[in-house]
C-alpha cells in the first residue's frame, strides 16, 4: 500500500476531527482569498479612476489631496472658489469673447455706445463726445473703442484675444460644487462634460446614457434647467426621466432652492464617482439662489475696503431686499444668465499636453488666484500611503489566521498520537522503517492543509461571486468565481528587474500552495518526530 493510501485512510478513520480540521483551515485561507480580491477589485478601481480623461486639475489655493478628493470622487468641501473668468483663460478666442460678453462691463460697454450713436444720428456731435464720455467715465471704461474692462472691482473683462493658456490646452472643464441631492453631491458644468470628455483612454469611452440625453446649454421646453444623474443615484433614489428635482443649499440638510431642474439622462454604470452625482447645467446653478457672487466682492489676495458701520435692522433689510430680488429673478419663466462678474467656478479640468503639463504648473502655482495638480499622481500616492498599508494589513491578519489554523492541524494529528501508537508499531513491525512512518505522518499533514485550502479557495471565489452584483455597483470592477486577481512579477518574487522574468506575472493567490506546503511541513514536524521515536517493545505491549 502507498504511502499516500495510508495516510488518507488515517484520515478518513477520525473523520469528524479530520473535517472540523480542515474547515478550520478553510475559513482562514477563505479569508485570504477574500482579501487579495478585494485588493484586486480596490487597485483596478483605483486604475479606473486614474484614467479620468484630463491630466489636470485647477482649484483654490490650498491642499493637493483636498482638491483631488472634491473635484475627481466629489467627497470633500471646496476650500474657495476662483473667479469665472480666470476658467475663460483657458479656452480659445471665440468661445472666451461668447462667455464674456454676458458681463456688466461689456454690456455697459455696448450701452455707452449705442448711447453715442443716437446723439450722433440726431446731428450732435458734441453731444455724443459728452454722451459717450460721461458714459464711459460712469462704469469707469476708458476711450478706447476695443476697451471692455471693468475698472471696478474684479478682473478685468477683455475680448479679442486667447485665453491666456487657451492655446496650450486641449479642452477646458468648469465645476461647481456645494449643493446635494439626498447625499449625493450636485455637480454644476456644462455639456462638454458628457460630450468631449474620454474617460477611458486605452478603450477611447466616453460616459453613455442609459436612458435619455446629455443637457444642453439652452433648452426650448426647460431653459437652463436640465439636469443628469448618475446611475447609482437613479437607482437609490428611484429618479426617472421627467423628474423635477430640488438640490440642497450647502449640505445633505441645508435649505431646500425653489428652482428644479428636469432630468433629462441617466447615466450608465461606470464605475467612477459620476455615478454618485447629479449633474445640472452651470447656467442653471447660477441662476439658483445664494449662487450669486457678491458685485462687492474683492479678488482673493486683495485688501478688502473698510465698509461703512451698519445697523443690525439695516443689515437685515438689506439682505431681505437683495433676496426678494434674488427670488424675483429665479421666479423668471425664463432668466438671462448670471452676469460674468457674478460667477466664480469650484475647479477646472484641463487636458494639457504632457510636455508642457509642469510649465505650466509652475505658471499657474506662481500666481496668487489658483493652484494647479496633477490629479493621477496624487491618485497613486493616496492609493500607495493610505489603501496599501491597509490592504497589507488586512493580509497579514488572515495569515495569521491561516497560521492558527495550521496550529489546529498540528493539535489534532498530536492527540492522535496516543491513540495511534499501538498502529504506528505493527507498521514497523511489518518492515516500516522510521522514516516511513515520519513521512506518513507529514503526509497527513500535508493532505490536510491542501484539503482545507481547497475549501477554503472554492468558499472565497463563491463568496466574490455571490458579492459580484455588489462590487460591481459600488465600484463597476466586474468579478467573477474565475477572478485571479491580483498579479505579482516573477521580477518581483526573484529579486530581479531585469530580463524575461521581469515581465512575467502569475496571480498572487498561486502563492498559497506553496505557503500550505510550507505551514504542513511545520505544523507535522512535531508529531512525525513523536512518531519516528515511537517505541515498538512498549506499543505492542499495550
Amino acid at each position: 500500500m502507498s504511502l499516500f493510501r495510508i495516510a488518507l485512510r488515517s484520515i478518513t478513520q477520525r473523520p469528524v476531527a479530520s473535517l472540523l480540521t480542515m474547515i478550520s483551515m478553510g475559513l482562514g485561507v477563505m479569508l485570504v482569498v477574500a482579501v487579495l480580491s478585494i485588493h484586486g477589485v480596490v487597485e483596478q478601481s483605483f486604475a479606473n479612476n486614474a484614467s479620468l480623461g484630463y491630466n489636470v486639475a485647477i482649484g483654490a489655493k490650498g491642499g493637493k489631496e483636498q482638491l483631488v478628493l472634491n473635484t475627481v470622487y466629489y467627497l470633500s468641501q471646496p476650500v474657495e472658489n476662483i473667479w469665472y473668468s480666470y476658467y475663460c483663460e483657458f479656452l480659445p478666442q471665440a468661445e472666451r469673447d461668447r462667455l464674456l460678453k454676458e458681463s456688466f462691463a461689456y454690456r455697459s460697454h455696448e450701452a455707452a455706445w449705442q448711447t453715442a450713436e443716437l446723439a450722433a444720428l440726431a446731428g450732435d456731435q458734441g453731444l455724443a463726445g459728452a454722451a459717450l464720455s460721461q458714459s464711459l467715465a460712469a462704469v469707469g471704461l476708458p476711450l478706447a473703442p476695443d476697451a471692455r474692462r471693468q475698472a471696478t472691482d474684479g478682473p478685468a473683462v477683455e475680448l479679442g484675444r486667447h485665453g491666456k493658456y487657451g492655446q496650450l490646452t486641449e479642452m477646458a472643464i468648469p465645476l461647481c460644487l456645494g449643493d446635494y441631492f439626498g447625499r449625493f453631491r450636485v455637480v454644476g458644468t456644462t455639456p462638454k462634460l458628457f460630450d468631449d470628455l474620454v474617460y477611458d483612454i486605452e478603450n477611447n469611452r466616453k460616459f453613455e446614457f442609459a436612458q435619455g440625453r446629455n443637457f444642453v446649454h439652452h433648452s426650448p421646453e426647460h431653459g437652463y434647467f436640465e439636469a443628469v444623474v448618475g446611475a447609482k443615484v437613479a437607482r437609490e433614489l428611484d429618479v426617472k426621466l421627467g423628474d423635477e428635482i430640488s438640490p440642497r443649499h450647502g449640505a445633505p440638510e441645508g435649505h431646500t432652492h425653489e428652482r428644479k431642474f428636469t432630468v433629462v439622462g441617466i447615466l450608465k454604470t461606470s464605475g467612477t464617482p459620476n455615478d454618485r452625482a447629479v449633474f445640472v447645467n452651470m447656467e442653471g446653478f447660477y441662476l439658483m439662489e445664494d449662487h450669486a457672487k457678491p458685485l462687492d466682492q474683492q479678488r482673493p489676495g486683495d485688501q478688502p475696503e473698510e465698509a461703512a458701520p451698519q445697523s443690525d435692522e439695516e443689515a437685515r433689510k438689506d439682505l431681505e431686499a437683495r433676496r426678494k430680488k434674488e427670488l424675483e429673478l429665479l421666479r423668471a419663466a425664463d432668466p438671462e444668465p448670471l452676469p460674468v462678474e457674478q460667477r466664480e467656478v469650484t475647479a477646472i479640468l484641463v487636458n494639457a499636453d504632457p510636455m508642457i503639463a509642469p510649465g505650466l504648473e509652475n505658471a499657474i502655482n506662481e500666481g496668487r488666484d489658483a493652484q494647479l495638480v496633477l490629479p493621477i499622481k496624487v491618485i497613486y500616492e493616496l492609493f500607495e500611503f493610505i489603501v496599501k498599508p491597509v490592504q497589507w494589513t488586512l493580509l497579514a491578519l488572515t495569515a495569521m489566521i491561516c497560521v492558527v489554523s495550521g496550529i489546529s492541524i498540528l493539535v489534532s494529528i498530536y492527540n492522535s498520537m496516543s491513540e495511534r501508537r499501538h498502529e504506528i508499531a505493527v507498521m514497523r513491525a511489518l518492515g516500516a522503517d522510521r522514516y516511513t512512518v515520519g513521512w506518513i505522518i507529514l503526509l497527513e499533514s500535508t493532505l490536510l492543509a491542501l484539503g482545507g485550502g481547497m475549501l477554503g479557495w472554492l468558499a472565497g471565489h463563491t463568496l466574490c461571486l455571490a458579492a459580484s452584483p455588489i462590487i460591481e455597483d459600488q465600484t463597476g470592477v466586474t468579478i467573477g468565481f474565475w477572478n485571479w486577481e491580483p498579479a505579482i512579477s516573477l521580477g518581483t518574487l526573484l529579486g530581479t528587474s531585469s530580463g524575461r522574468l521581469a515581465t512575467l506575472s502569475l496571480p498572487l493567490e498561486l502563492l498559497l500552495v506553496p505557503a500550505l506546503l510550507v505551514l504542513a511541513i511545520v505544523v507535522g514536524f512535531w508529531p512525525a518526530v513523536s512518531a519516528y521515536r515511537t517505541d515498538v517493545a512498549k506499543s505492542l505491549g499495550k
